[in-house]
């Protein structure tokens, strides 16, 4: 049944093809945004700004399903930052009647060593909940799409460097998810019964270690990196250099960078009851993104 629905973070990686595959799927769609007059994607754009309480009352009047898609990895208080959104959207949720709300976290297993970005994003699952509205959590490690910060890294890596400097976090498991399938698990968990309110695990058919990444996706470029193990590069020299060599600002680099010391795997598959098909695997990931990157460049996007 078609569903009312406002995406936050319309406009960015996850949220500009979330809301065009749920207009697809018949849905009335919302696009919140800062600026609704500069919105060109799917739905219809509605402003709104999870920073500020009273703007979001009118913009979730009458939303089934409400998809929660912000972050702020760039800021240097981004947990303080995130935490008061989170508790701003689930209020203003709860006050508009909002059936539920569906996030999009992070893996790893929260053994009191999770980097700072993984813990604000267990945080924010929390606090969702905290004015009643149930929340549905979508937990991911690496998405692979055009776009995706964390598959850009990979991306420029690959193509700027001839040389590849590698920290000890290169080696930690990951296990990375295709962009498509992503979309594929946050549409299909929607207006499911059994998804209501439950934490679900989503990932590729693959872990690899972040250089297998790396190396296969130098492959796909026709490329081929010698490495040098650095294993006591520290975590602010890596993200310096990870500025250095990308177009990703330090701040953010920093964040990613903590939270590639903590193991990202998926450990529980109840997310294929709810919405079963297979998954995409990291070499396909890579081939459409690559593919999606040239089809941006020729439309001059």
């Amino acid at each position: 049944m078609p569903k009312t629905v406002l995406v936050t973070g319309a406009s960015g990686f996850i949220g500009s093809h979330l809301t065009r595959a749920l207009v697809d799927a018949g849905h009335d769609v919302r696009a919140m945004t800062r600026n609704p007059d500069n919105y060109s994607g799917a739905g219809k754009p509605v402003a709104g700004d999870v920073d500020d309480a009273p703007s979001l009352v009118p913009a979730l009047e009458g939303v089934d399903v409400a998809y929660y898609l912000v972050h702020s990895l760039a800021s240097k208080d981004f947990e303080e930052k995130d935490a008061a959104a989170a508790l701003n959207f689930g209020g203003a949720a709860a006050e508009a009647g909002v059936e539920r709300i569906v996030y999009l976290g992070g893996l790893g297993v929260d053994d009191g060593e999770l980097s700072a970005h993984l813990r604000s994003r267990r945080q924010v699952e929390q606090l969702l909940a905290v004015a009643g509205v149930p929340v549905t959590v979508l937990r991911a490690a690496v998405v692979i799409g055009h776009g995706s910060i964390s598959w850009e890294i990979t991306r420029q890596l690959v193509e700027h460097l001839p040389l590849m400097i590698t920290p000890k976090w290169v080696k930690t498991n990951t296990q990375p998810i295709a962009l498509p399938d992503v979309i594929r698990y946050l549409v299909g968990v929607l207006d499911h019964p059994d998804a209501k309110g439950r934490i679900f695990e989503i990932g590729g058919p693959e872990v690899l270690r972040y250089i297998d990444m790396l190396k296969r996706a130098a492959q796909h470029e026709g490329k081929r990196i010698p490495t040098v193990d650095v294993p006591l590069l520290t975590p602010k020299l890596s993200s310096a250099w990870l500025a250095l060599v990308t177009d990703v600002d330090f701040a953010t680099a920093r964040n990613l960078v903590d939270s590639m010391t903590n193991e990202v795997i998926v450990r529980d598959r109840s997310i294929e009851a709810i919405v079963p098909g297979e998954t995409l695997g990291y070499d396909e990931a890579v081939r459409l993104a690559l593919q999606a990157r040239q089809q941006a460049e020729k439309d001059g996007a």
